[in-house]
């Protein structure tokens, strides 16, 4: 037996955020090749709590020491919007491979940081954390498109959405980087890419926001590529939703939770050819944060690429930001 087949990936968490303590975290506990073996978190009391909570072995007052701490070999990043890619630099400076939540950062300019540094240490593993690419019924999706199980792609519609109000969510602080286009609208953004396999061409936008937090709270947009468009709403302050439907000329894909697939129970699509030829396919149940992580640890493991090169990442941003722009001049960018 190799090395690689006993060995498991050393990870340390960057903060007690949410997304982490009670979704990737236990979901990583599953992997039969990663290990969390450290959280960090600006309050040691803070940190003893939640690695207490997790079964985590080390508990940690600062993301310094995380960072400094021989025995970890990669960092898993779930701070806040604004902290990413500076912390993720850091990291890449400390030796560690680097999965970091999405968005990979605030603008362009900031992702490109992020690629840059990326460059320097390339034995060093680096990409956004998109975890529902790495469920299977987008890759069922994908397999049908391919096969020709929609005729010619042409577009697809997205929506997705969540109700929330508190203004010491961080989801709602401006000086966050936070806002329904960044939060969610990422996800509508990166799965056209994903199904059309190309960047759009031009983009228009419109953006709602919040007075109150200076947050975009509704987005809608057209993204038009070569072959077709993608249109989506995605909003902070709608009842919740999230729904894709992909068009093709003879046929039809929907998706019935897209996003957030639930760890427990199977996820459901359809598809349809023709008129009345529709069939409905269930998804054995998995957890898609924890498939992330097991193809990200094997990357590490087998010093092979990671499932999305981070410069996908950056072109998605730059989608992002060309639909911010749509939105203040009222243009196509």
């Amino acid at each position: 037996m190799s090395t690689n087949e006993t060995r498991r990936a050393r990870w340390g968490v960057l903060s007690t955020a949410k997304i982490g303590t009670e979704q990737v975290i236990p979901a990583m506990q599953q992997s039969a090749n990663a290990e969390i073996v450290a959280i960090a978190s600006r309050d040691i009391e803070t940190a003893q709590t939640a690695a207490s909570r997790l079964g985590i072995d080390r508990a940690v007052g600062s993301y310094e020491e995380l960072l400094a701490d021989p025995d970890v070999e990669a960092i898993y990043n779930p701070l806040p919007n604004h902290l990413h890619v500076s912390w993720s630099i850091r990291a890449l400076q400390a030796g560690k491979h680097v999965l970091c939540e999405k968005p990979i950062g605030l603008n362009v300019a900031e992702a490109e940081q992020l690629v840059e540094a990326g460059k320097r240490y390339p034995h060093l593993k680096l990409m956004e954390a998109f975890m529902y690419r790495h469920h299977p019924q987008w890759k069922t999706a994908k397999e049908i498109i391919a096969k020709g199980g929609i005729g010619t792609l042409r577009t697809v519609q997205s929506f997705f959405s969540y109700f929330n109000e508190n203004p010491d969510d961080i989801r709602n602080r401006a000086d966050a980087g936070s806002g329904g286009l960044l939060d969610i609208g990422c996800y509508t953004i990166s799965l056209s890419r994903f199904l059309f396999d190309s960047e759009p061409r031009r983009v228009i936008g419109l953006m709602e926001f919040d007075e109150r937090f200076g947050t975009d709270r509704m987005a809608s947009a057209i993204l038009e590529f070569a072959d077709g468009t993608s249109t989506f709403t995605c909003s902070t302050q709608l009842v919740p939703y999230q729904r894709v439907n992909i068009f093709g000329t003879e046929g039809r894909i929907e998706l019935e939770i897209p996003f957030n697939a639930p760890p427990d129970r199977p996820c459901r699509m359809w598809h349809q050819r023709g008129r009345n030829d529709i069939e409905e396919i269930t998804l054995d149940t998995c957890d898609q944060y924890a498939i992330q992580g097991e193809l990200f640890s094997q990357a590490i493991l087998d010093d092979g690429p990671v499932p999305t090169p981070i410069g996908d990442a950056l072109a998605n941003m730059q989608v992002i930001e060309a639909l911010a722009e749509s939105a203040r001049t009222g243009r196509w960018v």
